[in-house]
């Protein structure tokens, strides 16, 4: 296994359904990941509609891949970027995908390159159809990437702004169920469980799970906001600085 930041990235967009707006989070998000060795972005150059894209693709490097739309209402974009993937997997040296759309004709593709050992990253839209997330290894929403690319990730009183409240928090029963499952799957014998392991739990079982979806830049901030579980730092051997651990708070009893 190759570090992530080491690790040689495809980057197929579908521009009729994916935005210019989100360009610069796209690409920043991506680079957590590996290096976007291969940028291409698939449509109709000869439509008005794609205008935005094209004053964007000089200025980030991407190369523009021309499909005429041959029936209208139909996107002609799909079997060219599934063409081109399975041509990059076979003769190209890229360890993953990062597929840019919210079109779930991409499903079968996105299960095929991992069925091929490729790591998978999808990006769109929230109403993206779950097929499609479910099939990648990670799912980013693109309108998290579009509120970064706006403003600056470091400004704390605008990151607190879009924070949900505890009662929010608690209110979703998905999100309490996820991170209760995680921690109860990851913890040792006295119930505390590791934050990376439990953040490694989500993952494998939610792709389109992120803390930036609830407001929060970190998983631990997102778990702590809750406070539904008790948090301790701890050192351990060879390991710089300490390490968060989160256990189950006991239920309060009734008077």
């Amino acid at each position: 296994m190759k570090e992530n930041n080491l690790e040689k990235l495809a980057v197929l967009i579908d521009a009729d359904n994916a935005q210019a707006s989100i360009i610069d989070g796209l690409l920043a998000e991506i680079a957590k990941y590996g290096t976007a060795s291969v940028k291409r972005i698939y449509g109709d150059w000869t439509s008005q509609k794609l205008r935005s894209w094209k004053e964007t693709l000089l200025d980030y490097s991407i190369q523009p891949i021309q499909q005429f739309s041959y029936t209208t209402g139909k996107n002609a974009t799909d079997s060219a970027m599934i063409i081109d993937a399975m041509d990059l997997l076979y003769t190209g040296d890229i360890d993953g995908f990062c597929i840019v759309s919210s079109d779930s004709d991409y499903t079968k593709l996105c299960a095929r390159l991992r069925e091929a050992g490729k790591t998978v990253y999808g990006f769109g839209e929230k109403k993206t159809p779950k097929p499609f997330v479910a099939a990648v290894d990670k799912f980013i929403y693109t309108e998290i990437l579009r509120e970064y690319s706006e403003e600056e990730e470091d400004d704390e009183e605008t990151s607190n702004k879009r924070r949900m409240t505890i009662n929010e928090l608690r209110q979703d029963s998905k999100l309490v169920h996820i991170l209760r499952t995680a921690v109860e799957a990851s913890a040792d014998d006295s119930g505390w469980a590791y934050l990376g392991n439990i953040g490694q739990n989500i993952a494998k079982k939610t792709p389109d799970f992120d803390p930036r979806n609830y407001g929060f830049k970190k998983l631990s901030d997102l778990i702590t906001a809750t406070n539904l579980f008790e948090i301790e730092e701890k050192v351990q051997n060879n390991a710089p600085g300490k390490q968060i651990y989160f256990r189950r708070a006991p239920r309060k009893k009734r008077k």
